[in-house]
């Protein structure tokens, strides 16, 4: 009888232990851990509990998706600037960006007047090879009209990128043709270059343009370097202006390539992050060539990281304006439907152990989003002394003092161009007239100006079509009203701006990009470093009191110096 009993109760019993347990182990987990865990669940039970209250109650029916998609950018703007979230439609796009490919048809287009104008065909492409040209316009993909309203960058793309071996359908029309001519083209995989110019400045000065750090991008450089290094190449300029960034391990691998053994390049540190130092590990190919790296308030992240090593280790020179300031680290993190987010989880640090992040507020901050704007307004793409340092000090390998919180200041600053500027020419570049007057002039005098195939022929015929005053006239029955005397005072700028824009329609990137390093202050400093054998950062010494000989001898700072002194002040100026 009793072991009977005692087999009913038993259940009750370990239900009771159970129970016990479980109150026991909550309390210790509270007591240890904190309540970080419940306070999480509990908040996700709101939000959760939210939408459902909204879905179930609201007054009128809502879209929980939408809502759920338009709330989380607002969610993660709430921690930085560059805590983003991606739509599932928008991941391949922004991907797509770093890649060295993507599938498509292989066409660089504009659109004018509610109509695609293709404006350069990749050589050898899937359109180059089913007969798309150069000012072709394009009226219907797969049989259906695409022109007017509809006709926008993300519909375009939509319907013109897709799988590899797809097929896709278009009409088009050439420059002065009445009848509709339709081709089918297989989609391909388009190569992304990410290093837009390579060649020789002159007899012993090479210049690499990078225009993003992606995939490729370090084996771009290496072909690039080997290209160069066949035609005498004795000094390097590396051009970041307007680079973005990319992928970190892209851009440790090319600063490696100039880098002495066991030279910190970069680390990165995070709450949830640990340091992690990426160290150069002295197989670079060029680690004695003399080289200067140019950047501007357009460069950003993984520039700041090339040009912040190259600085911090006193490799070489570098040459502009002060950087963005993007010292933080994003992490992909998926989505299971498509969409992402891009998380940051570390800030990264340059060699002397600053952080080039600007000053930011958690949430909504206007003076984040506007600080290029203050720049500009307080004077400081003009004026070296209107940089102001918000950060600690630093020093680098030799000595010389940096500064963190706000982006890598150059050694020597070169100013924004504002010779020559007037009002006639900032309504032509804004409006979008000087763009418009180029493509139409290059659509019509396509089959001449094909016969010049590099810049400096090209540039040769353009000289004497009298640009300036051809455009002129466009923009006068544009709407915007002659100016004589703007004109003859922004003569050389609107020059140089349309002659540009012809050259890049006919041309590539390459010729493009050389055509507007032709009189680059710039440019023509980091030639003048070279010549002076000064691309090498040197420690700074100062005169020493005269000895009972009489002689003044010179003694090396035992502590950084201050390189606001010694910068190099070069104002752009405009040739007439």
């Amino acid at each position: 009888m009793n072991r009977n009993k005692s087999n009913r109760l038993m259940p009750l019993i370990m239900a009771v232990c159970v129970v016990v347990g479980v109150v026991i182990g909550t309390f210790y987990t509270s007591h240890f851990s904190g309540n970080r865990l419940s306070i999480i669940n509990s908040s996700g039970n709101k939000l959760n509990n939210l939408l459902h209250i909204v879905d179930d109650q609201y007054v009128d029916t809502v879209d929980i998706n939408k809502l759920v998609e338009d709330a989380m950018p607002q969610i993660l703007a709430e921690l930085d600037p560059h805590s983003v979230y991606i739509g599932a439609k928008d991941v391949q796009a922004v991907n797509d960006d770093l890649k060295g490919s993507f599938s498509g048809v292989g066409i660089e287009f504009t659109i004018r007047e509610d109509t695609i104008r293709v404006q350069n065909v990749v050589n050898a492409g899937p359109a180059d090879r089913a007969g798309v040209k150069a000012g072709d316009k394009i009226v219907s993909v797969d049989g259906k009209p695409f022109v007017g309203k509809i006709v926008t960058n993300d519909e375009a793309m939509r319907r013109l990128k897709g799988p590899k071996d797809t097929k896709v359908k278009l009409g088009l029309l050439g420059y002065g043709e009445k009848k509709v001519r339709y081709v089918t083209i297989t989609r391909d995989d388009i190569p992304q270059r990410s290093i837009s110019a390579t060649y020789m400045i002159n007899d012993n000065t090479g210049y690499i343009k990078v225009k993003s750090f992606g995939e490729n991008t370090y084996p771009e450089l290496l072909i690039s370097l080997a290209k160069l290094s066949q035609e005498d190449l004795q000094n390097l300029i590396v051009d970041l202006r307007g680079n973005v960034g990319g992928y970190m391990m892209a851009v440790i691998q090319m600063v490696n390539e100039f880098l002495p053994k066991d030279r910190l390049i970069v680390y990165t540190q995070g709450r949830k992050s640990p340091r992690q130092e990426y160290r150069s590990d002295g197989r670079g190919s060029y680690q004695k060539i003399p080289l200067v790296v140019l950047i501007d308030e357009g460069s950003a992240s993984a520039s700041e990281i090339f040009a912040g090593a190259i600085q911090d280790n006193d490799r070489g020179t570098v040459i502009g304006r002060r950087s963005f300031g993007k010292g933080l680290v994003q992490q992909p993190m998926a989505f299971n439907d498509g969409s992402m987010i891009r998380l940051t989880i570390a800030r990264y640090y340059t060699p002397s152990g600053r952080c080039i992040q600007k000053p930011y507020t958690s949430g909504s901050d206007k003076d984040y989003e506007d600080d290029l704007m203050m720049r500009y307004q307080h004077g400081e793409y003009f004026s070296q002394d209107s940089i102001k340092h918000e950060g600690p000090e630093y020093h680098t390998s030799i000595g010389r003092t940096v500064y963190g919180g706000g982006g890598i200041t150059p050694d020597i600053f070169v100013a924004e161009d504002t010779l020559g500027v007037t009002s006639y020419y900032k309504e032509a570049g804004m409006t979008g007239l000087i763009f418009q007057f180029a493509y139409d002039y290059t659509d019509e005098n396509r089959a001449r100006l094909g016969e010049f195939t590099d810049m400096e022929s090209l540039l040769d015929y353009l000289k004497k079509q009298n640009m300036v005053e051809r455009f002129a006239s466009y923009a006068d029955r544009k709407g915007l009203r002659r100016r004589n005397l703007m004109i003859r005072k922004s003569h050389h700028l609107l020059e140089r701006f349309i002659d540009s824009r012809i050259i890049y329609n006919m041309l590539d990137d390459e010729a493009w990009i050389e055509y507007l390093n032709l009189d680059d202050p710039a440019i023509e400093k980091a030639v003048d470093v070279f010549k002076a054998k000064q691309a090498f950062p040197k420690k700074a010494v100062e005169p020493r009191k005269a000895d009972k000989g009489g002689k003044t001898a010179m003694t090396v700072f035992g502590k950084g110096y201050d390189y606001r002194g010694t910068h190099v002040s070069c104002s752009l100026t405009a040739k007439g």
